[in-house]
């Protein structure tokens, strides 16, 4: 991997785990994930509006029906981590979200795909759920540590369904990665606007957390952005398992940060996840 693509990766991991961070901290639930959608839908409307008019595009509707999918897949992602970061610590939600979200997409290539990994591929699936059992302590934790892991493996669900679909809009069905970004956020907001539109907390909330709510919303989509350029750099094999050193480090910051306990099994679990998730990607 060359430099530039190694600095946009690190970035972007460096990036990712800070608005978990934040978002770990965040009040409000769905209504929070709606402002901070919001927040980087307007934030980037005029960049997709730039892309549409100026660049060498003939838009289709396939690509608003393409962004639809992914919205959907986006608003429950966003919506069950941030139920997950409000019962659960972000050393246990954190590293199974991103690191299960690999496996069943591999689980799924597997079942629905007939594709076949190879011995490299099967001993990162084993590696991951190594590391789920010792970041979860063998299930033998808390009850709000349960409900972390449940979490997580749900938001992993999710992670795996939109990445599988994105894989598919920007490949086959050929969707400008920027404007197909750019229009899913605009759905996540819109998707989520009756619920959140509703009385007044969501304006209390962004009264009272607006740092916050606007630090996600700019965040998020930085990270996302790096990762989408280093992809044009170097091959995707070399690019997604280096993002994962997000995992290790949203470890690290929930133990020196917040205090969580358990950070010599947490850090060395989620470690054991990344190399998971390292071998699944070179397999």
């Amino acid at each position: 991997m060359n430099g530039t693509a190694l600095a946009l990766v690190l970035v972007a991991a460096v990036v990712h785990a800070m608005w978990n961070l934040v978002a770990k901290d965040a009040p409000g639930g769905a209504r929070f994930v709606f402002l901070y959608y919001t927040v980087s839908a307007v934030a980037l409307l005029p960049l997709v509006l730039w892309q549409l008019i100026a660049g060498p595009y003939h838009p289709q509707w396939t690509w608003l029906g393409a962004a639809a999918v992914t919205a959907v897949l986006h608003v429950a992602y966003g919506v069950v981590l941030q139920r997950g970061y409000a019962v659960g610590d972000l050393s246990v939600v954190y590293p199974l979200a991103r690191g299960s979200g690999p496996l069943l997409s591999v689980l799924a290539a597997v079942l629905l795909l007939a594709e076949r990994p190879g011995p490299l591929g099967l001993l990162g699936a084993f590696a991951v759920v190594a590391g789920v059992l010792v970041i979860s302590g063998g299930g033998a934790g808390s009850l709000a540590s349960r409900a972390g892991v449940g979490y997580g493996l749900l938001t992993g669900t999710a992670i795996a369904g939109y990445t599988l679909w994105d894989a598919f809009a920007v490949t086959t069905l050929a969707v400008p990665p920027l404007i197909y970004f750019g229009l899913g956020a605009l759905l996540q907001s819109a998707l989520l606007a009756p619920f959140a539109m509703r009385g007044s907390a969501t304006r209390a909330l962004w009264r009272e957390h607006r740092g916050k709510v606007v630090l996600v919303g700019a965040l998020s989509p930085v990270a996302y952005v790096c990762v989408l350029y280093a992809m044009r750099l170097a091959p995707v094999s070399l690019v997604a398992p280096a993002r994962e050193l997000s995992i290790v480090l949203g470890s690290f910051a929930a133990w020196r940060l917040l205090g969580e306990p358990h950070p010599v099994r947490r850090i060395v679990g989620a470690t054991v996840v990344l190399a998971g998730v390292t071998a699944i990607a070179l397999a």
